[in-house]
């Protein structure tokens, strides 16, 4: 199975949830940006990979726009060289257009992490040569006030299916993918990859999340996790 058809598996069991108050806007942008998603994996998501990154979900103004994890829309198409169209999810928060690939607003996590990535490889081609960038939930909550709902808020009984579901995506990707090293970025994404992952023989390791509400993040995000990096074992940074 390929990264594109299993995420199609993913997209088929997450239709049959459904999320209450105070969410009332779920966004996949796996469906409404279908072709910039099969952009990224078509170029990107060839294994075997020796570490894949595991993000939480998408935030407003990344992923949520481009399709690309972590994707600031100015380093999508500058540096990772996507261009693809990107449609509109239904129904649309009024307080959160989707404008796709053409979105003027930074994502900070986004220029942090590919910003890092590019640094430290580069071009996409010596990155993705042994590695890759996902999210555990492709899925973006928000609240009637536009607020960002992050996975771990929802209900109980919201959230156990849809991990259900995104911990079997999880080990398919690692299934095809075969890599030594699965990292979270952040504390929730690791938590939830030792759940998934549990048994195989990798290492599960974790790096600071860049979130600018983090203030560990807001003080030398890039140093910091170059240090952790090289505990790891996955670059010399």
């Amino acid at each position: 199975m390929d990264l594109l058809r299993a995420s199609d598996e993913l997209c088929r069991d997450l239709a049959r949830l459904r999320f209450g108050p105070p969410v009332t806007h779920v966004y996949n942008p796996l469906l409404y940006a279908r072709p910039s998603w099969s952009e990224y994996l078509r170029r990107y998501g060839q294994g075997p990979k020796r570490a894949v990154f595991v993000g939480m979900n998408p935030g407003p103004w990344g992923m949520a726009q481009t399709g690309v994890p972590f994707g600031d829309a100015a380093l999508c198409r500058g540096w990772l060289r996507i261009d693809a169209p990107v449609g509109k999810p239904e129904p649309e928060h009024p307080k959160r257009p989707i404008v796709g690939l053409d979105c003027h607003r930074s994502e900070v996590s986004g220029t942090r992490v590919w910003g890092l990535v590019r640094e430290l490889f580069g071009t996409p081609e010596a990155f993705f040569r042994d590695h890759f960038i996902a999210n555990y939930c492709p899925c973006c909550f928000m609240e009637e006030s536009g607020r960002n709902r992050t996975p771990d808020k929802l209900r109980l009984e919201e959230r156990e299916p849809l991990f259900e579901a995104c911990d079997r995506h999880l080990v398919r990707v690692v299934e095809q993918l075969e890599p030594k090293f699965v990292i979270g970025v952040g504390a929730f994404a690791a938590d939830r990859a030792r759940r998934a992952l549990e048994g195989r023989s990798l290492t599960v390791g974790q790096v600071l999340h860049p979130s600018p509400a983090s203030p560990l993040a807001n003080d030398g995000w890039a140093g910091k996790v170059k240090r952790e990096l090289r505990a790891l074992g996955i670059c010399s940074c």
